[in-house]
């Protein structure tokens, strides 16, 4: 049996990768709480830039269809410069390029033209689309495969973390201590501000991240010739789907939440205290990854998957055909059955790609436009009938995830590899 290798400290080349294995996955956490918090505030801005440009909920749903349609535009793209460059200077390239989208929103504000804003979104969102190829993979990897969907999940929690403080810090700034924005009021400390704060967070993290010394993984080796295709994976396919609904039915909730709560036969609330409540949907899902990180160390991950899916769907159908705090409290709790459903389908789907990873990585990214489009069907629903009834697009999406976690997510190849 051949030795174990020794560094010059003592130490196994197996215990410091460990070593290195551990620095970098608490490195990527910082990653996933800013694109999360980065993510939850556009919540804000959709009632937010609703009142303050007069417009009906298609019209302010261009907002989060401007930012998910960058995943499916830069997705493809962004698979192939990591392969090239490798994880860590893709999140490099992806915060630089977030910190720029940042900063576009300062001369959109000053203009007052809803245009910018929605071009400031996109270029945004390129820049996390690129993080989200890079970064959700090199978790992955970080350790025994066995174990993926955990550590993704964990991973994840801190994603929640993020979209949590959010609303907090959105209800606070962009809101200015106002209860409504008055059209024609946008200034720099209710629009500009916060996201000149988050340019610059962002521009540091990634010279931190350009010096840190980090497994250098991802970059695709030249002398390897890879044969077939990830295309040919039957999970990885029904994975992006999965992926494609889960975010659409997470999204078109979030937008919908500070109108839904409003309402007079539901909370009757004020928009600023409303937009509060997204902390407790956001919150949810916090506390159930941290949770599931730990179940899924012990029960099959798509198991408990098609488990939160079914109780997501019948808490949507309480929501549908009730009113007041019960209603209310029933599409908050969607939150906790949301926790563990991105990391997991993610880590199931791209299970067993191997060298395919990277462009596994790039399809299931390329998918998370179900964020721009199903929101957008979700609005012209509420507006030809009622936000309440809109609902019924989450629902419909988390019975398909429910079944990919049951049956979908097993591995098997649709064609045999060349």
């Amino acid at each position: 049996m051949a030795a174990t290798p020794i560094t010059n400290d003592g130490r196994s080349e197996a215990a410091l990768n460990q070593i290195n294995y551990k620095f970098a996955l608490t490195s990527l956490t910082s990653l996933f709480f800013m694109w999360g918090f980065i993510t939850c505030l556009n919540d804000i801005l959709v009632p937010y830039l609703k009142m303050l440009f007069d417009l009906n909920y298609t019209q302010a749903l261009l907002i989060q269809f401007c930012f998910f349609s960058a995943y499916f535009v830069v997705s493809v793209p962004a698979g192939i410069l990591v392969s090239r460059i490798g994880y860590q200077s893709g999140i490099v390239t992806g915060l630089l390029i977030a910190g720029a989208g940042c900063l576009l929103f300062y001369p959109a504000a000053a203009a007052h033209y809803y245009p910018l804003f929605l071009l400031a979104l996109f270029v945004l969102a390129s820049g996390i689309t690129i993080l989200q190829v890079a970064a959700n993979p090199y978790v992955s990897v970080l350790g025994k495969p066995e174990t993926a969907s955990s550590r993704l999940t964990m991973t994840q929690a801190f994603n929640s973390l993020g979209t949590t403080v959010a609303p907090i810090f959105g209800a606070w700034l962009i809101f200015g201590g106002a209860e409504a924005p008055v059209a024609g009021e946008v200034t720099e400390s209710t629009v500009q501000l916060p996201y000149l704060l988050l340019a610059s967070a962002l521009i540091f993290m990634a010279l931190i991240f350009a010096f840190l010394r980090l497994p250098k993984l991802g970059k695709k080796d030249s002398s390897i010739t890879i044969t077939g295709s990830a295309w040919q994976h039957r999970h990885l396919i029904l994975g992006a789907l999965g992926i494609f609904v889960y975010v659409g039915a997470e999204v078109g909730i979030g937008s919908f939440l500070i109108s839904f709560i409003s309402q007079p036969e539901i909370g009757a609330l004020e928009a600023k205290t409303a937009s509060q409540y997204i902390a407790w949907y956001f919150g949810g899902a916090m506390a159930g990854r941290f949770i599931g990180a730990v179940v899924m160390q012990y029960l099959a991950p798509g198991k408990v998957l098609a488990f939160n899916a079914i109780c997501a769907t019948l808490l949507l159908t309480i929501t549908m055909n009730s009113s007041g705090s019960f209603a209310m409290w029933a599409i908050l709790l969607v939150g906790l059955c949301n926790s563990i459903m991105f990391p997991t389908i993610f880590s199931l789907a791209i299970h067993g790609l191997k060298q395919h990873t990277s462009q596994g990585s790039g399809i299931l990214c390329l998918a998370i436009v179900g964020g721009a489009v199903l929101p957008l069907a979700q609005a012209a629903l509420a507006d030809n009938l009622s936000v309440q009834q809109a609902f019924i697009i989450p629902l419909l999406c988390y019975v398909y995830i429910a079944y990919y976690g049951a049956v979908g997510s097993k591995p098997k190849a649709t064609a045999s590899r060349s």
